[in-house]
């Protein structure tokens, strides 16, 4: 059997093959980020499709942390119970689940609320200036994220990551394009990466040895910004305070042009992996089954996340077997047997 669709284990974690569902903003939450039936549907559909591992959207740590109207939450104790309705639907299509807890920073954008960053630095030269976060806030949403923390544990979810791409608040913080701080959370790497390495530390204290996540922008695609190598140093400090995974993203730090071709975020997971020997994910614009089997094969990635190919298949697993000339077991009722079977039932 193919890589891809062998089950996989990491840390007492057992998924049925190495597809994951990637997150994706789906901005359909009801009024202050509850689950609804669309999320049941969307992300039920993707496990009853045999992913082995889905991702809801970003859980926004705060409400103003959101990236836009509609974000599901983990800010309060209230959003729980549907987040753990959630957990539970899909655990009983075979699916595990993953949390990615996350703040958008100074790309919020939400009505009255003027974003945070570590610098007041706008995106652009039209996007709102962000307001410096105060030191006594970075310990503030320290602690947030280990709220948010204890509640995906409440909530059932088998994996947590923590998001620090796309230009959201982590990512700005490791960013020097956009962290021109001066005290002891900017200036150098390390300084740099204080923000990360405490929210690292204090969700650890309540998530304890469950496998953790950390999702990057491995490419700032701009002159003086952070490169796949400069991961390197990040990623060995992620390995030391016991992250399991790296997730391999890029950009969104600065409005760049960046040529997107299949398999052109790879390179930063195969370099990541080798380097740290530690798990990587490869994502964007992984299309088909062959494509993703040659990452697996060739020692470039643990992990496929598929994002908007699987937002047009959802079965996006049993397309990728086709591809690859495999037999997988696929719910009864979508064979001719199942037909055969409710037809008999019915009558």
């Amino acid at each position: 059997m193919s890589l891809l669709l062998s089950p996989f284990e990491l840390k007492g974690l057992a998924l049925r093959n190495r597809v994951v569902m990637s997150p994706m903003c789906m901005h359909m939450a009801a009024d202050d980020g509850f689950v609804t039936d669309w999320h049941r549907v969307h992300y039920g559909a993707r496990a009853q499709g045999l992913a082995a591992l889905v991702f809801p959207e970003t859980l926004a740590i705060d409400k103003d942390a959101r990236i836009g109207e509609g974000d599901l939450g983990i800010w309060s104790d209230d959003h729980v119970v549907g987040l753990r309705g959630l957990v539970e639907l899909l655990h009983g299509f075979g699916a595990k689940v993953g949390a990615q807890l996350g703040h958008a920073g100074r790309n919020a954008d939400l009505p009255k609320v003027v974003g945070v960053a570590p610098s007041a630095i706008p995106f652009t030269e039209q996007s709102p200036v962000p307001r410096a976060l105060e030191i006594q806030e970075i310990a503030a949403l320290v602690k947030e994220f280990g709220k948010a923390a204890r509640r995906a544990l409440e909530a059932g979810f088998d994996v947590l990551e923590i998001h620090a791409a796309h230009g959201y608040l982590l990512n700005e913080f490791l960013s020097p394009l956009s962290n021109t701080r001066t005290d002891e959370y900017g200036g150098d790497a390390k300084r740099r990466y204080r923000f990360v390495r405490e929210i690292i530390d204090e969700v650890k204290q309540v998530w304890g040895d469950r496998p953790l996540f950390v999702r990057i922008s491995s490419n700032d695609y701009a002159e003086g910004g952070n490169t796949p190598e400069s991961f390197l140093e990040y990623g060995f400090w992620m390995k030391e305070q016991g992250v399991d995974l790296i997730d391999c993203s890029s950009g969104g730090i600065k409005m760049v042009k960046v040529a997107t071709f299949p398999n052109y975020q790879v390179p930063a997971s195969e370099l990541l992996r080798r380097e740290l020997k530690i798990a990587t994910s490869a994502v964007g614009l992984i299309q088909n089954g062959r494509q993703a089997e040659e990452i697996l094969q060739n020692g470039r990635a643990d992990l496929i996340f598929v994002g908007r190919q699987m937002l047009r298949d959802p079965f996006w697993v049993r397309s990728a077997a086709d591809d690859l000339k495999e037999y997988i077991d696929i719910p009864k009722a979508y064979t001719r047997y199942g037909a055969a079977w409710l037809d008999t039932k019915l009558s």
